[in-house]
This record gives C-alpha cells, sequence and structure tokens, in this order.
C-alpha cells in the first residue's frame, strides 16, 4: 500500500505531460486510488489466492506483520499474469517498482524497454544496496549508524534477499534508474547510489505527495479543535497504515504524550482482524486526564490537511517515506520513532539534515519508555531547539518544493526519449 500512493501521483505528473498511463496493483489497492484522469488507466494485477492471504489481503495496508512474507511471494508468483497484461497492453515503456525486479525480466522478453523506479529514500536505498554488494566494507556514511537492535533486523532481511530468488543484479541494469526523492535533501546519497550502479544515471522525481483532499466535513469537528490551538503548539502521532505499537507501546506512547503537556492529534490503527479497539489500548482514564489536551482517532484522518495546519509544530512518525516526504514539504518538524524496515535510515537522514529529532530508544532491545517520548516531544514543541529544527524545516520544505518541477520536467524529458518521442 504505501507505494500505491506515490506511484499514483508519478502516474498524475506523467498524464499531465500528456503521457497515457496504465497503473497495476492488486484489485483491493486500487480501491484506495480516486482516479478522476482520463489518462490513467487502472489495471488489475490478481495474485494467486490461498487460505492465509485471501484477495482482501493483497495488500500491506492493515496486513497483519506476520503474513509479508506471504505476500511478497505472492507477488512474485504473479510473474505469469503479468506476463499476460504486458502482452495485452503493449505499453512502450515499464516503470517498475525496484522491489519487484522479475518485472524487469518480463519487461524484457516483451521488447519492452523498463526503468527501475526506487520508492525508498536516497540514503536508505544506499544502505541497502551497499550492504547487499559490498559486504566487508563500512558504508562511507557514518550519519546512518544504526543501533544494535536495527542491525539485527536489517540484517536478517538482507539474508533473505541472499537467500531468495535470484534476478539479474540491479548494478548490471544500464538504464536509468528514478527514484522518489529530492536532491536537495539527499544529493550525496543519489551520487553513492551511481557509483554503487557502476555510474548508471540516477535522476529525482523530487517528493510526491497526497494534495489536501476534501473530507465532506467527517473530520470537521475535529478541526475545529485544532483551529483553536495555538500556532505550532499541537502534534500529530500516527505510525502508518502498516505499523502497529505493542500493548507496551501503546502505553508508554500514551504516557508520554499526556507527560509532554503538548496538545495532540494520535491516529491509531490495529491490524485487521484483530479484536481491539482503543478502550482496551488505552491506559485506564488516559482520555479524561488528558481532556481537552488531546485528541485520539481510531483508523485515519486527514493527514496532509492535519500536517498543513498552522497548529501543528511536529509529526511523531514512524518514520515511513511516505509520511516524512508529507512532513518535509510542508516544513513540519518530524519526531522520529521507526519501526520496520528502511525506517531507522530514514529516521537518521532526518536527523542529519536538520529537519527531526529523533526518540531515544534502548540500544540492544529497541524499547523506548514514556520519558523517552516526553522529552523529545517537549523538545519540539516547548524548548528552543525546536525553533531551530523548526527553521530548518520550513527551509528545506522551501527549498524541496522550488526544485520539484524541475526535477520532474528532467526526468519526463529522458522518459520520452526512451519512448522515441521527440516531445510529449
Amino acid at each position: 500500500m504505501g507505494h500505491i500512493t506515490p506511484a499514483f501521483e508519478l502516474a498524475k505528473k506523467l498524464s499531465q505531460r500528456g503521457f497515457h498511463v496504465h497503473l497495476l496493483s492488486t484489485p483491493i489497492n486500487l480501491t484506495f486510488i480516486h482516479n478522476t484522469h482520463s489518462s490513467i488507466h487502472l489495471v488489475e494485477l490478481h495474485l494467486p489466492e490461498s487460505p492465509e492471504l485471501p484477495p482482501h489481503r493483497h495488500t500491506t495496508n492493515g496486513l497483519p506483520p506476520h503474513l509479508n512474507h506471504t505476500l511478497q511471494n505472492a507477488l512474485r508468483s504473479s510473474e505469469p499474469a503479468f506476463s499476460d497484461i504486458m502482452a495485452t497492453l503493449k505499453p512502450h515503456l515499464l516503470i517498475y517498482d525496484a522491489l519487484n525486479p522479475w518485472a524487469a525480466r518480463v519487461a524484457e522478453l516483451h521488447g519492452v524497454p523498463a526503468v527501475q523506479l526506487i520508492p525508498t529514500a536516497a540514503a536508505t536505498c544506499s544502505y541497502f544496496i551497499h550492504s547487499l554488494t559490498r559486504v566487508n566494507e563500512e558504508h562511507p556514511f557514518p550519519e546512518l549508524h544504526l543501533s544494535t537492535y536495527d542491525r539485527d533486523r536489517i540484517q536478517k532481511i538482507l539474508e533473505r534477499r541472499r537467500s531468495g530468488p535470484k534476478y539479474p543484479d540491479i548494478s548490471e541494469d544500464k538504464n536509468v534508474c528514478v527514484i522518489i526523492a529530492s536532491r536537495e535533501m539527499e544529493g550525496k546519497y543519489m551520487d553513492y547510489i551511481s557509483e554503487l550502479f557502476g555510474g548508471r544515471k540516477v535522476l529525482p522525481l523530487g517528493l510526491l505527495v497526497r494534495p489536501e483532499q476534501d473530507d465532506n466535513d467527517h473530520f470537521k469537528a475535529i478541526m475545529e479543535w485544532l483551529g483553536k490551538k495555538a500556532e505550532k503548539s499541537t502534534v500529530y502521532v500516527s505510525f502508518g497504515s502498516e505499523c502497529f505499537l505493542s500493548d507496551e507501546e501503546m502505553q508508554e506512547m500514551a504516557y508520554g504524550l499526556e507527560q509532554s503537556r503538548v496538545n495532540f492529534i494520535w491516529v491509531v490503527r490495529f491490524p485487521k482482524g484483530e479484536e481491539k479497539n482503543l478502550e482496551m489500548a488505552l491506559p485506564k482514564g488516559f482520555l479524561d486526564r488528558v481532556g481537552d489536551r488531546g485528541r485520539v482517532v481510531e483508523g485515519w484522518a486527514p493527514q496532509a490537511r492535519i500536517l498543513s495546519h498552522p497548529s501543528v509544530g511536529g509529526f511523531v512518525s514512524h518514520c515511513g517515506w511516505n509520511s516524512v516526504m508529507e512532513s518535509v514539504v510542508r516544513g513540519v518538524p518530524i519526531i522520529a520513532m521507526p519501526m520496520q524496515f528502511d525506517q531507522p535510515m530514514n529516521a537518521k537522514m532526518i536527523v542529519e539534515i536538520g529537519v527531526g529529532v529523533e526518540v531515544v530508544r534502548d540500544d540492544r532491545t529497541g524499547r523506548f519508555g514514556r520519558e523517552d517520548v516526553a522529552k523529545a516531544v517537549a523538545r519540539v514543541i516547548l524548548e528552543e531547539v525546536g525553533e531551530t529544527v523548526r527553521r530548518s524545516a520550513e527551509a528545506m520544505g522551501k527549498n524541496v518544493r522550488a526544485k520539484s518541477l524541475k526535477e520532474m520536467d528532467e526526468v519526463v524529458a529522458l522518459l520520452a526519449h526512451i519512448c522515441g518521442q521527440e516531445s510529449i
């Protein structure tokens, strides 16, 4: 689910510049897309069904963590169905998610040029590619130094990648690759990816974020509540659609927000199929104690609208790349609480460029306490250091927005050339 959002934003950018786009994903993922563009066609990719992975679970949105590997296997097994779609559509170009390298092989069989789309931060991509290709060398940027806990978890991901299905080494692909990132933020990491790829060109697309949506007044009450708060006085708390706090983490987060003395909107999600609710998850009496200082929303909230609101001064985030991009574009400081996958590297990069702070955790267990949450939130909203981070975040957001049009235009020109068209 995380990658379908920027993919659709890319599709919109391309369609606005004259491309006819087919956006391919699972049926359940496509239900989240509100397409009003006549030059964008949504195409369903049906995965093999199994008792533990029925069609409504063919998405990472709300997927129980233990089924992630099963979903990845199902995607790989969809190669024949994807090949049939390619034969029917006969596209001039395939832009494929780097996490699905088998798609490039199918495109080659059909004589279709393929461009790899890197859906992660450049820092994260450089870390993973370095770890896979230069096993005995330290990553050259100590800014990305991870805790023992995070290193151990990422090592397990790398081991699965090494022992998984063998595809052509992406460093051997001579085609250009595009990355959903901004050179303003991550230029040195893009250059290092190019070096790891043997000089292969790596072009930034800029930060692709969803626009603010008309929510039909469904969240009118919470937006009115937010409107009564002082400027930059409130934190927005969300861990995305794929990360779920444990019972212990829910308790520590709640007490941390309570102790911080800061206004908050907290979006809480539970894995689909689990019998949990707010009353079970939150400490007894929590909502009464925080009173009008906080609001807890179960399920979903209009994140783009909230982050754009002048009363919001910080974003407590799991550091999924979509959330990072939305926060940076809007100039909102990030209070980083990475949970899994690419998020620890994203958090380190955020701190490095000065647009956020990270909640302190135990080096070996990864656990955080309520005091750690309260301290980080208070630093950004109430203390002088927060003003410095806020200025940096606002400046970065302004610079990223200013360069996004040029970055996209450069990619469009290249894609048009690959398609064999003089102009688009």
